[in-house]
């Protein structure tokens, strides 16, 4: 089984590791300065309090005749179709798109090459500690690593990640999906940017509010569409009263899950965020007027 991890950000060098502790053949394609980095170090990540070391194959440039059975793109949503683009010759059967976008996988293949994408969303959050990975998977209950149902190569790459360890899930929809996960997390990037103290905005009970019911009218516009929400325990903020959920939301972004899976992407991808805000809102907007 072979597999290249299309980003050596933070989600590629992740999976990679995790990939490569599990004896899977692993590549990452990567540019700038990290290539150098990944070749002479190889890929360092700190787990159980050591830092290790995961011997990765590492590439700068994909020859159109270097097969894999999965690509895994994780890439920010802004480069997305730029590294499609470059993919299309690449004679590898599957792109495993594990980006934020609200667009339609169809779109993406009119670049790529019809059935080749099968769509996917990361579980996973942290950051670098200078050349060290410092992540994590999020735990199970709250997001596994999430695919998209197709023709049956889910199946195979459910059955890889599992036996790597990763947690994960096939959904039907998952456009309907990634739509609720946005839904849910441009409120919670919204707060951070709105807050003074970006770090300690769960201490602010007004803003927490605010989020609340935020998310709580997301998740009610997007049924109102006639999209099922998924996953259905998302239905919670539709039921909870805002002022409820606010005080959960607060312990959430006070804790070390809220740091390192929220805040720190957040912080991280203002641009990126503040993007998906504006396309989550004008699709339902536009939704809501037809």
């Amino acid at each position: 089984m072979r597999i290249l991890i299309y980003g050596a950000g933070v989600i590629g060098s992740l999976y990679a590791a995790i990939f490569a502790e599990a004896g899977l053949k692993v590549t990452i394609y990567a540019r700038g300065k990290r290539p150098k980095t990944l070749q002479e170090h190889g890929l360092l990540y700190r787990k159980d309090g050591a830092v290790k070391t995961a011997r990765i194959r590492v590439l700068t440039e994909l020859a159109d005749d270097d097969q894999y059975d999965f690509i895994l793109l994780t890439v920010r949503e802004s480069q997305l179709l730029q590294a499609l683009d470059e993919l299309k010759n690449n004679c590898s059967p599957t792109i495993v798109t594990m980006v934020n976008s609200l667009d339609t996988y169809d779109k993406w293949e009119t670049v790529c090459g019809r059935g080749r994408i099968l769509p996917a969303f990361p579980g996973a959050g942290g950051g670098f500690d200078g050349d060290v990975l410092d992540a994590a998977l999020t735990p199970r209950l709250i997001q596994p690593t999430t695919i998209g149902k197709t023709d049956g190569r889910e199946e195979k790459l459910a059955e890889i990640m599992r036996k790597a360890g990763i947690p994960c899930q096939i959904v039907p929809d998952m456009h309907a999906w990634q739509i609720c996960h946005l839904g849910m997390v441009v409120p919670i990037a919204d707060a951070y940017y709105a807050s003074e103290d970006p770090k300690h905005a769960g201490n602010d009970l007004c803003l927490m509010k605010k989020t609340a019911s935020q998310i709580s009218d997301n998740m009610r516009a997007i049924r109102k569409t006639g999209i099922k929400i998924s996953p259905a325990k998302l239905n919670i903020f539709r039921i909870l009263p805002p002022w409820m959920i606010a005080v959960a939301l607060g312990f959430v972004f006070k804790s070390r899950f809220g740091d390192r899976f929220m805040y720190r992407h957040s912080m991280k991808a203002p641009d990126e965020m503040r993007r998906l805000h504006d396309a989550f809102y004008g699709y339902i907007m536009r939704k809501a007027e037809n």
